[in-house]
């Protein structure tokens, strides 16, 4: 069978899984966006944001988090953030970027036994801090990391 031909075969296969799929409802929007917190990536200030995440817009510095990105960013519109902790008992880490219209970026759920370690690419309108909240035994605590961004990646 040429390259051609296993293509082929791949795309059928592909498209048959995915019309019975959708006939079956699986691919519905709505079950997609179902989760999706609106208050929180709406929110126009940090705290709001964290509220509308978390319950609480109140947070405790924490040297147990550890956020990795550039100090300088060239290009605001990817960004790339990890951030990783050694908490025990961690159920939620959200990224927020400080000086963006609107602060909040991800919201990571972990399963419990899941190992905190996430990373992602945000954008950066401007320069500011990125702020990592960890919701770890029912708390939450955060910390900063400040990036200078040369292009802004928000239309800036």
């Amino acid at each position: 069978m040429s390259l051609n031909e296993k293509r082929r075969v791949f795309l059928k296969g592909s498209l048959a899984v995915g019309a019975l799929g959708a006939a079956a409802g699986m691919l519905t929007p709505g079950a997609v966006l179902a989760a999706w917190n609106k208050n929180a990536f709406t929110a126009k200030s940090v705290d709001e944001a964290i509220a509308a995440s978390n319950g609480n817009p109140v947070t405790t510095p924490s040297k147990d988090i550890t956020i990795k990105a550039p100090d300088i960013a060239e290009n605001g519109a990817v960004v790339p953030v990890s951030v990783v902790t050694k908490m025990k008992g961690v159920d939620s880490i959200t990224l927020l970027v400080e000086k963006n219209s609107t602060p909040l970026s991800a919201i990571f759920h972990l399963p419990k036994g899941t190992l905190p370690d996430v990373s992602t690419r945000v954008k950066m309108g401007k320069t500011g801090d990125v702020i990592a909240v960890v919701k770890a035994n029912g708390k939450l605590y955060s910390a900063r990391k400040g990036v200078k961004v040369t292009i802004g990646g928000c239309g800036g």
